[in-house]
């Protein structure tokens, strides 16, 4: 049987890791972290199988999809070398299929799944904006559909303060001008983490983010004129 949801231990685990984020608690309790680490595995198996019924996804293995839980501290402020989350990602194939998926499972409100376009880089940017400039309506149609604003509630994301270079403050479109990042989310409760129907309301939101992917992979595999671009 597929795991279809996380058991308490899991969020109680990453609770108390929080709160002890140091090598002597975690070292003394590494059982207790591979037993989660097993858990999000099996879970993560679930989910890259039903998300491969649904869209065509770059070939991994769930330990493949998970990021690892120790922390990058050399750049950091904060010390601390664990994060006190799970999370992994899984991404699409082919450089015609736009966008990646993303879940994250923190302790006490603190999990959700997301997607989208964190860090684009300036020519997808710019190509991006290109298209909400000369028509923003495909994409106002997709961010304000019901089911989208049932889901994500509204498009997510780093904006500018200003007009884009190239663009005036006036322009008809400057509210979706502005952003830098395009992206999408949906929290879940501990209560819904440990719900059996987890792994169906991930795939469900999954899946509802396909219109605004297929609206993006569309105009980042296409130029100005439409024109399917190589490479």
């Amino acid at each position: 049987m597929p795991t279809t949801s996380l058991p308490a231990s899991t969020l109680q685990f990453l609770r108390e890791l929080r709160d002890n984020n140091n090598r002597e608690w975690f070292n003394a309790n590494k059982k207790r972290y591979q037993a989660e680490q097993q858990h999000m595995i099996a879970f993560a198996e679930a989910l890259l199988d039903r998300m491969g019924q649904h869209d065509n996804l770059a070939p991994m293995t769930a330990k493949q999809s998970l990021f690892r839980i120790y922390r990058d501290v050399r750049f950091s402020k904060d010390k601390s070398p664990y994060k006190a989350h799970f999370s992994g990602q899984m991404k699409r194939a082919t450089k015609w299929l736009r966008g990646g998926y993303y879940f994250h499972i923190e302790p006490d409100g603190g999990s959700f799944v997301g997607g989208g376009f964190w860090e684009p880089n300036s020519a997808d940017l710019k190509r991006i904006r290109q298209e909400i400039a000369s028509d923003a309506e495909p994409l106002r149609q997709i961010i304000a559909a019901p089911e989208f604003r049932e889901t994500f509630g509204e498009l997510k994301g780093e904006q500018l303060k200003t007009a884009p270079q190239g663009y005036s403050q006036d322009h008809p479109n400057i509210d979706l001008l502005r952003y830098k990042q395009f992206l999408l989310s949906r929290s879940f409760t501990d209560k819904e983490v440990t719900a059996p129907d987890l792994l169906d309301k991930m795939v469900e939101s999954f899946i509802r983010m396909r219109p605004f992917f297929n609206f993006m992979s569309e105009v980042l595999t296409t130029d100005e004129n439409g024109v399917p671009v190589e490479g």
